[in-house]
């Protein structure tokens, strides 16, 4: 869904350090959402990459006082956050959600669904400043996919207790009800440490971007306009502090429906092109996959998510 970062820092470098750039993305060719792929860069532009990461973390945008970044991670790639369902309990295994297309087993394809596979993934987990504080490790991959919607959920080896002992910061919590036009919201990306605020524009009935479609995707106003590695980054509603979404992709070149230029489709098949406009998918849905103990269950009551 977006332009490789490798080639956009290549690109700066040739140019002069001057400015970050303004967008960029997974790898190609199978590049997807607003992923940062930075491990493809070379050492001759290490430089430029910590000079551009260090210039757009000066460029956060003021946030509404408790919207901070307690609770989010960085990964190798994308954004993510440590979360809990309404219902979970302190000492259940703590969840980091992030993009399926941030998986580091690669892409789900159409259709594909992963569930309990094997996984030792670090995260950074960060302070309210935007600090890091600690390294998290994953347990397992709960779930991922990029049908219908676009998370992945990694079980820690450490409990929501356990952090909040040791790093005195709480997971954020999962709304379970649907969000409505209007309301205000804050995009903490932990890989960029910048927040972006504005509001949510509508809802997108059906989004489709090269192979992958998702449903009722949100769609931002203009002043949100993320960048790569902001994917899988928490989209958080600023007056109850709850996640209602999780940042994905945007519309890069105005290209039709192609990979990096999602478009939208309506309940009567009219196809909409909104350059430089950027989408979440919504999260009010997941807390009823997962029951007891963290435990994913998609044959639960209310569990809409994709199966295997």
């Amino acid at each position: 869904m977006r332009k490789p970062l490798a080639a956009a820092f290549l690109a700066l470098a040739m140019a002069g350090a001057g400015a970050a750039p303004a967008t960029a993305a997974e790898a190609a060719p199978t590049g997807v959402g607003k992923a940062a792929d930075t491990g493809k860069v070379t050492s001759t532009v290490s430089d430029v990459v910590t000079s551009a990461t260090e210039t757009l973390s000066g460029l956060t945008n003021p946030a509404p006082k408790g919207v901070n970044f307690a609770g989010t991670v960085a990964l190798s790639n994308c954004s993510g956050s440590v979360v809990r369902m309404p219902d979970s309990e302190d000492n259940d295994p703590a969840l980091v959600m992030t993009n399926g297309h941030c998986l580091d087993g690669g892409f789900p394809a159409p259709g594909e669904v992963r569930v309990d596979q094997a996984s030792s993934r670090t995260f950074g987990l960060l302070g309210a400043s935007g600090s890091r504080v600690a390294t998290l490790r994953a347990a397992k991959l709960a779930y991922g996919t990029m049908t219908d919607t676009d998370v992945a959920f990694y079980q820690l080896t450490t409990s929501y207790a356990q952090i909040k002992s040791s790093y005195g910061i709480n997971a954020l919590t999962l709304n379970d009800s649907h969000p409505v036009a209007g309301t205000a919201i804050s995009i903490p990306s932990g890989y960029w440490k910048r927040i972006y605020s504005c509001d949510i524009d509508g809802f997108v009935p059906t989004l489709k971007e090269g192979g992958w479609t998702w449903k009722d995707s949100v769609r931002y106003t203009s002043a949100c306009n993320t960048i790569g590695g902001t994917s899988g980054s928490p989209v958080v509603d600023e007056a109850t502090g709850k996640v209602v979404a999780i940042n994905n992709t945007g519309n890069e070149d105005g290209e039709r429906c192609t990979v990096n230029n999602p478009c939208e489709v309506d309940a009567n098949g009219n196809v909409t092109v909104r350059k430089g406009i950027n989408y979440a998918q919504q999260t009010y849905q997941i807390p009823a996959c997962f029951g007891i103990d963290n435990k994913l269950d998609l044959s639960a009551s209310g569990c809409t998510l994709p199966k295997p």
